[in-house]
């Protein structure tokens, strides 16, 4: 089992043939559910601009069929789902009927059924609930990990603009805390004081005060870096202004994560993200010096974790399994999808995918390569990909682009080779001259089997890393005081 490693496909499969029994100390998962919407990114500029980018990473459908079908009998002849999983499946099917929300839980329980497969004796499981299923999910976990072993119903708390309505605002998220045994990894994790009750706290005053929204008292057992968190989770929602938003829609805060994590492994310690999306478990787990898997479905996704532990984290090594490893792999894959074939290729030079995986006018854009020039401001190089067949007429359009979105430089990337007269109209569009002197070609030709054999694009230098903080520089100047 390879770990610091993105897995590309089935989260099933994967579990089954890489991820052994009793291997993982830590999973956390935070699986789509059927929300009758698309599912999409809005990416942010490197700036902290809203940028208009817009792409559908998944069309969150689950409907009964021949895989529900399939998976239930699986789940029925299973030899390590238990008696009181199959009672309960039998259960709801006769309650719920063969629909979407069957297809669900169907497609939900024999992955769960496989995470405690995987699980550590000393291990925990952190499953983030939408409201609509999380009743029925409570149920599938109690079977499958025992009620016994049920250790918290976690709410996070947030606050963020609201709407009128015909019923109370939903201002929070359920997280169901489940162990493997009750010799499991616990970390005591403290909510760092508020700066008023740290300076009340130096000068000896022992009284109730707020933590937030929380009443917390200051006793002699309180230690001097916080108080014991509880099981409301008062973190913030990603404000649109804040530079670790991505813009994907059930982005969670690495706060959070952190929180989780610290609390439930140690240094070192493997955790898992089936369902990982765009990464921020995996990010939380690197800066916490914890091992970790990521598995996701869509290129897309794998694409945007590529960039962003880029993006947090310099000289960061790691493993990506799944995707095309030769020309033939890519050749396969643009074949089979042409939207997972751009989103590969733009995250395998290191680019941001971009676009819509709907019918409609093509912008000509599949991504953004960000680069910095004076006074440390961002461009973007744009990139569009081709798996089909190529012209000269391909490098026109794309310097069409170039003007009309007054874009410094493009990289043209392409399944076939470069012909002679697309070699020449690239080089028409002549050099960019960065603020420190160095030239670029504003328009690049780079083929599949080039970048394979290690051909980069000819860049500016690149934005430093994003940072996130866990604890406010002032208030860990307050502990630091009162330590």
């Amino acid at each position: 089992m390879k770990t610091n490693a993105l897995y590309y496909g089935d989260n099933l499969k994967i579990l089954r043939e890489h991820i052994p029994d009793e291997s993982i100390d830590l999973i956390y998962l935070d699986p789509p559910f059927k929300s009758n919407t698309d599912y999409n990114i809005l990416f942010k500029e490197p700036s902290g601009e809203s940028s208009e980018a817009q792409i559908i990473a998944f069309e969150d459908t689950w409907h009964w069929g021949n895989e529900s079908e399939k998976a239930l009998q699986e789940i029925i002849d299973s030899p390590i789902a238990s008696p009181k999983v199959k009672d309960l499946m039998n259960l709801l099917i006769g309650f719920l009927g063969k629909n979407d929300m069957m297809a669900y839980l169907t497609m939900m329980c024999i992955r769960l059924v496989e995470l405690r497969r995987v699980l550590k004796d000393t291990g925990s499981i952190y499953l983030h609930c939408d409201p609509t299923a999380s009743h029925y999910l409570k149920l599938m976990m109690d079977a499958i990990f025992g009620l016994k072993y049920f250790k918290n119903e976690i709410i996070w708390h947030y606050r963020r603009w609201t709407a009128p309505s015909n019923r109370f605002q939903r201002l929070h998220d359920v997280i169901l805390f489940y162990t493997k045994n009750d010799n499991h990894t616990f970390n005591q994790v403290l909510i760092p004081y508020t700066e008023g009750s740290v300076a009340r706290k130096m000068q000896g005053v022992l009284h109730r005060f707020k933590q937030g929204d929380e009443p917390v008292l200051i006793s002699d057992k309180s230690t001097a870096e916080g108080v014991s968190c509880n099981d409301v989770f008062q973190i913030p929602f990603i404000a649109p202004s804040a530079k670790e938003r991505l813009g994907y829609p059930t982005q969670k805060p690495e706060a959070l994560l952190e929180r989780i994590i610290s609390a439930s492994s140690n240094e070192g310690d493997i955790v898992l993200d089936p369902f990982c999306g765009c990464g921020t478990a995996l990010v939380a787990a690197q800066r916490l010096k914890r091992k970790w898997i990521g598995i996701d479905i869509t290129h897309l996704a794998i694409g945007i974790m590529k960039w962003r532990l880029a993006q947090a984290f310099h000289d960061i090594e790691y493993t990506v399994i799944g995707e095309p490893e030769d020309l033939a792999g890519a050749t396969e894959l643009a074949s089979q999808d042409k939207y997972q074939f751009q989103w590969w290729a733009v995250a395998k030079i290191g680019g941001q995918p971009y676009g819509e995986k709907k019918k409609g006018a093509d912008t000509g854009i599949d991504g953004f390569k960000y680069f910095t020039d004076e006074a440390s401001k961002s461009k973007k190089a744009i990139i569009s990909v081709k798996g089909g067949g190529t012209s000269v007429k391909d490098i026109r359009d794309l310097v069409g682009v170039l003007k009309r979105e007054n874009a410094p430089m493009g990289i043209f990337i392409t399944l076939e080779n470069q012909t002679t007269p697309m070699k020449q109209e690239a080089a028409k569009e002549g050099l960019y001259k960065s603020a420190l002197g160095t030239t670029h070609a504003k328009l690049q030709i780079l083929t599949i089997e080039e970048i394979f054999n290690g051909k980069k694009p000819d860049m500016p230098p690149s934005l430093p890393p994003i940072k996130s903080k866990y604890v406010p520089k002032q208030q860990k100047g307050m502990m630091d005081k009162l330590l």
